[in-house]
């Protein structure tokens, strides 16, 4: 329950804001209310998360639009909640109650988005063990190091098919272990990669690329072109988007180069990564775009409940006790031990 001096804050600013729609802006009773019930659910919202309206934060806002899609409001309801907090946070700061707008940079709903299709770990494991199996053969072809070393990369970064083509060996760094990566707009990140992703990837730099670059200078002395992207065809040429998703279906038939980036961050927030970290990693440019991954954390911590809190299993007293098989008690309480 929130301290009085919240509710207290909290009233103080409304009924301010009451005043100036009605008095400045010059908006109908029935139009007043109509903001302060949106700007109430918000404040409501904040008090169970311990929090005020004007320190409200811009993951507060994020946080009360993925609430409302889990209530069932729908989009064009959500839309119009968020225009209420961003016309009162810009009140906020014109009257230099606040110093930052925590709705800046936050998407409006147009349509709740659905999250995107991802493979299960199973699925990437088995894809990229068959990758590297195939690599770590001792007449590997450079093709075979250079496959890997793209679905690794795929995986372990979270990388856009466009931006996996357009790596330059300049932007790799194996001795930092992070790749250097141009996103939309062309703005640049710096990508971290595993061991797993590292290793295929000096693999390739080391065994493979060499000799596809061969082939390059060859046909560059030929007169075409010669460049330093990372990863080259048959051909000594740049690789194109359409070729690495012929890659990834040969790899999984049901898979895509987004469904790999996709993967990454599902797998990533089902482990307990926070919406900011994978944000960065993707390069979102708001965290708007990465909402669609917090249900899988709400999931996540629900499932956690139920396995650790000591009461989430508890048997109401209005519920008879289960029966217990006879024939064979010793199954039972092994069953019982493991579902604690």
């Amino acid at each position: 329950m929130s301290a009085p001096g919240h509710l207290d804050a909290n009233l103080t600013l409304l009924r301010d804001y009451h005043v100036y729609l009605r008095v400045e802006k010059g908006l109908r009773p029935l139009s007043c209310e109509a903001y302060l019930s949106d700007l109430r659910t918000f404040a409501e919202f904040l008090e169970r998360r311990h929090g005020l309206l004007h320190t409200a934060a811009q993951d507060d806002v994020a946080a009360f639009l993925e609430h409302l899609r889990q209530h069932g409001i729908e989009s064009r309801s959500a839309a119009r909640k968020l225009s209420c907090l961003r016309g009162f946070y810009k009140w906020l700061l014109l009257d230099r109650r606040i110093h930052h707008d925590p709705t800046i940079n936050i998407e409006s709903p147009k349509a709740w988005k659905v999250l995107p299709k991802s493979l299960a770990e199973p699925e990437v494991n088995e894809m990229l063990e068959r990758a590297a199996l195939a690599a770590s053969h001792p007449q590997a072809q450079a093709t075979a190091l250079r496959d890997r070393a793209i679905l690794e990369l795929l995986y372990a970064g979270g990388l856009r098919v466009s931006e996996v083509v357009a790596l330059n060996t300049s932007d790799l760094a194996l001795d930092t272990g992070s790749v250097q990566v141009r996103g939309k707009g062309d703005k640049e990140r710096i990508v971290p990669l595993g061991r797993a992703a590292l290793e295929a990837l000096e693999g390739y730099i080391t065994l493979g690329r060499p000799h596809l670059a061969r082939i390059g200078t060859a046909r560059h002395a030929a007169g075409h072109a010669n460049n330093a992207r990372l990863f080259l065809s048959l051909r000594g040429m740049p690789l194109t988007r359409q070729w690495v998703w012929s890659l990834v279906k040969l790899a999984n038939g049901s898979a895509s180069p987004h469904m790999l980036r996709h993967s990454c961050a599902t797998h990533m927030v089902e482990h307990g990564a926070d919406l900011r970290s994978v944000q960065t990693l993707l390069g979102h440019a708001d965290i708007g775009t990465t909402q669609v991954y917090t249900h899988l954390a709400l999931g996540r911590l629900k499932a956690a409940h139920r396995q650790f809190h000591p009461r989430a299993k508890r048997r109401l007293p209005s519920e008879p006790p289960e029966p217990a098989s006879p024939a064979e008690p010793a199954a039972i309480d092994e069953s019982l031990e493991e579902s604690a």
